[in-house]
């Protein structure tokens, strides 16, 4: 199969991963290790198909998905050896934009494709179509250290766009908040600023204020909140360590406040949550739809182990 060199985040999957795929791990890639803002990840990097017979897919897009993406892929691959598959992240923008360009046949997106995203589709001749591989919370972050341990999502809009400046302000001790977000080309990005900051209205044109730290990946939101007491992050649930405190979440002031599980997930009560897509041109056909079926069938017990939430609620 190749060596294996993979994106790892602080917490520890691997290994209940590759127990459950039965695979043994290569090497490991730091985060940053590839180009800047862009997070790396490559499956099967062997010199080439064996006799001219082996299946090459290739899988880019979100950085939240990547991890869980190379775990599909390892265990596919070694279930299908006949198939190659290599997975990139860089964001859904990144992964998204190759579809269009048609330099990958499966693009890995945490949300959903732009209006003007399909357009452009639609003009190169073709339709996009989106498949719902997972479920995620998008959980909000703060320093061990910091009082606070449940906000709504008006004051968290309001502590992004610099409407709320020290903690005093929702309950915590008098220092300044410091803003971690990612950068603009993640979905995730994306999805906080349009259902968290804008409050799910199409009317709101907030953006975050201008003194947010961009961070170029799940793990520097990670390291900045263990070692800042005054910093506030959101990040996908899979991506959250135990040296981070997650804040309880509600709609609206005076709760209920509910924490990002895969219970709240599945019952709709955490309100930052959201589906994880791939996206394909057209109906997919061949070995595509046959890796998307895998996912969505045997796939989903992979899922769990990551951090991520199963589509099938009666998955384990």
């Amino acid at each position: 199969m190749g060596t294996v060199r993979r994106l790892c985040s602080p917490r520890s999957w691997a290994a209940a991963v590759l127990a459950l795929a039965g695979l043994g791990l290569a090497g490991c890639a730091p985060a940053g290790s590839g180009a800047p803002g862009s997070a790396e990840a490559r499956v099967g990097e062997a010199a080439g198909p064996a006799g001219g017979s082996q299946v090459t897919i290739k899988n880019s897009g979100s950085d939240t998905l990547v991890n869980l993406a190379l775990a599909w892929a390892e265990a596919y691959m070694a279930a299908r050896p006949d198939v190659h598959i290599s997975v990139t992240g860089g964001g859904s923008g990144t992964g998204i934009a190759a579809l269009i360009n048609r330099t990958i046949p499966l693009a890995n997106a945490s949300r959903a494709m732009s209006p003007e995203e399909i357009a452009s589709a639609r003009d190169v001749g073709f339709q996009p179509v989106q498949h719902a591989v997972a479920l995620d919370a998008i959980a909000v972050v703060v320093n061990p250290a910091n009082p606070v341990d449940r906000l709504s999502i008006p004051q968290i809009a309001d502590i992004y766009t610099g409407r709320i400046r020290r903690w005093s302000e929702v309950g915590g001790e008098d220092r300044p908040i410091v803003l971690l977000s990612r950068e603009s080309n993640s979905g995730t990005y994306v999805y906080f600023i349009e259902q968290v900051i804008r409050l799910g209205r199409k009317d709101n044109r907030d953006l975050p204020s201008p003194e947010t730290l961009l961070m170029p990946s799940s793990e520097g939101i990670s390291a900045e909140v263990r070692q800042n007491p005054n910093a506030i992050g959101y990040d996908g649930l899979g991506y959250v360590t135990p040296d981070q405190k997650v804040v309880a979440v509600s709609v609206g002031e005076g709760g209920p406040y509910v924490r990002p599980e895969a219970a709240t997930v599945l019952d709709g009560s955490y309100p930052i949550a959201r589906p994880l897509y791939m996206y394909t041109a057209g109906e997919p056909q061949g070995p595509i739809a046959a890796y998307l079926a895998w996912i969505l069938g045997e796939g989903q017990a992979l899922i769990q182990e990551l951090g991520f939430v199963p589509l099938a609620g009666d998955r384990k």
